[in-house]
């Protein structure tokens, strides 16, 4: 009887794609910020620096001195920036945590009803629902009588929630259905109820999941309260825009842009590297 030829077969590098899996766990996909990064800002900020420095006319003041002569303003619209980033990472989670619990109720219509809702704060544009807000909530409400004016740095504290709070509803759903269903199982045999089973069994279990991507989420937060400029908000990119046309000369801008990356690069990068560690430390056993 003929032998038939055998065609060999290229199998795929499991063993390698494990790996490249395992390391990407730990090394935390969500967030890449590394202190190359940083070195790459520092030089952008250095060679901004060289480059202004030689256009300086005689009688003006080195660049150094300048951005030195900014920066206590500038950092007073940074806190601002972190005061907007905390009270809406703060609002949209409380309100998270509801839509999410929402997300994986037995009542078809609350499922379906929070599923829309997550889902289109969660695909809409950040800059348009704050421009929403803007123009959608009054300037002022009136209270008892009393006139209540709402600042525009509330309108973007709420425009910036409504994002956060569908992506926070969707890291609860994606942590509650991560759970394995014999925990379920287990809390029913013991007679507990469905509201017991989620706050005191389920929830708990949660919260390792939940960490990491929720300060990964708080990063981006913090980023991205830069689009308050665009509504007017007094935050750290408005006031360098008002030292740049106070000062006017042109030659400052790579210098101050990246001046500004750079405080943001600090104090987002810890956070990084600390969900990079919250990552590995709770990464879940298989």
């Amino acid at each position: 009887m003929k032998r038939e030829s055998v065609l060999p077969v290229l199998l795929p590098d499991a063993s390698r794609l494990v790996q490249t899996a395992l390391r990407e766990r730990r090394d935390g996909w969500r967030v890449r910020l590394r202190a190359s990064h940083g070195g790459a800002l520092l030089a952008v900020f250095v060679t901004g620096c060289a480059i202004a420095q030689a256009q300086v006319q005689a009688g003006n003041p080195s660049i150094l001195e300048t951005i030195w002569k900014w920066t206590p303003l500038l950092a007073r619209g940074f806190v601002f920036n972190l005061a907007i980033s905390f009270m809406a990472m703060g609002i949209g989670s409380i309100a998270g945590l509801f839509l999410g619990y929402a997300q994986i109720s037995l009542l078809s219509p609350v499922r379906k009803t929070s599923w829309f809702v997550t889902h289109f704060f969660r695909n809409a544009p950040w800059l348009v629902l704050l421009f929403y807000c803007m123009f959608l909530i009054p300037f002022e409400v009136t209270l008892f009588g009393t006139k209540i004016p709402i600042p525009d740095w509330t309108k973007a504290t709420l425009g910036l929630a409504l994002p956060v709070m569908a992506n926070v509803s969707e890291i609860l759903r994606g942590a509650v259905q991560s759970i394995p269903t014999t925990q379920w199982e287990a809390a029913s045999s013991l007679a507990f109820n469905r509201r017991q089973t989620m706050w005191m069994i389920i929830l708990p279990q949660c919260i390792k999941r939940m960490l990491p991507p929720w300060m990964n989420l708080y990063a981006i937060l913090t980023m991205s309260t830069v689009l308050a400029s665009i509504v007017g908000v007094n935050e750290m990119m408005t006031l360098t825009q008002r030292a740049l046309s106070a000062e006017n000369r042109p030659g400052l801008l790579l210098s101050f842009y990246s001046y500004v990356l750079l405080w943001f690069f600090v104090y987002c990068y810890p956070i990084a590297r600390w969900t990079v560690h919250l990552e590995a430390r709770y990464a879940v056993k298989q």
